[in-house]
């Protein structure tokens, strides 16, 4: 699969590898896709006003609070659970940051979580449905949000995929 990878979503994976955890996660590959520069998945995030800071900030404090994102404490909102509350407590009690899954330094090779794996898997289908011979960052970008990532970003799949038609069209290639 990854031969079919262009320079750009290949420079994806490796700049997430380059982080130094132990695991490669799906936030690790939105990171590394938001520090491209003059690619499709780039230009992308630039129409749409997609802020890195923004993002990073968003991830860090998803990664506080133990991987739930705001929509999931938005959710706990609703049945009385102020979920910065209970994180507020929980670091009163065990120290900043104890929700915070554990990330281990990489020792002899970097391994991907089942949702990075997933996220590389759907990239292809990304492509094959765009009717691409290539799978380039616009492709991980795309399955990124179809699998989670859109709360994250700020950005919807179905407004992605759009983007992606429309400036394809009438040329049949980007």
């Amino acid at each position: 699969m990854f031969e079919r990878f262009t320079a750009a979503a290949r420079e994806v994976v490796r700049d997430a590898v380059a982080k130094g955890d132990a695991v490669v996660t799906p936030e690790h590959l939105v990171l590394a896709l938001l520090d491209r520069e003059h690619t499709t998945g780039a230009a992308i995030l630039a129409h749409f006003g997609v802020d890195r800071e923004r993002v990073a900030e968003t991830l860090a404090a998803k990664h506080r609070r133990g991987g739930l994102s705001e929509a999931d404490a938005e959710a706990l909102a609703k049945l009385g659970i102020d979920l910065d509350a209970v994180v507020a407590a929980v670091e009163r009690e065990h120290g900043t940051g104890a929700m915070a899954p554990k990330r281990g330094r990489r020792r002899f090779h970097t391994t991907f979580t089942a949702e990075a794996k997933r996220v590389l898997e759907r990239a292809l289908r990304e492509a094959l449905d765009c009717r691409d011979t290539f799978i380039g960052d616009e492709h991980v970008l795309l399955a990124l949000l179809a699998l989670g990532a859109e709360a994250d970003l700020g950005l919807r799949y179905t407004d992605v995929r759009g983007w992606i038609t429309a400036s394809r069209r009438g040329t049949g290639t980007r």
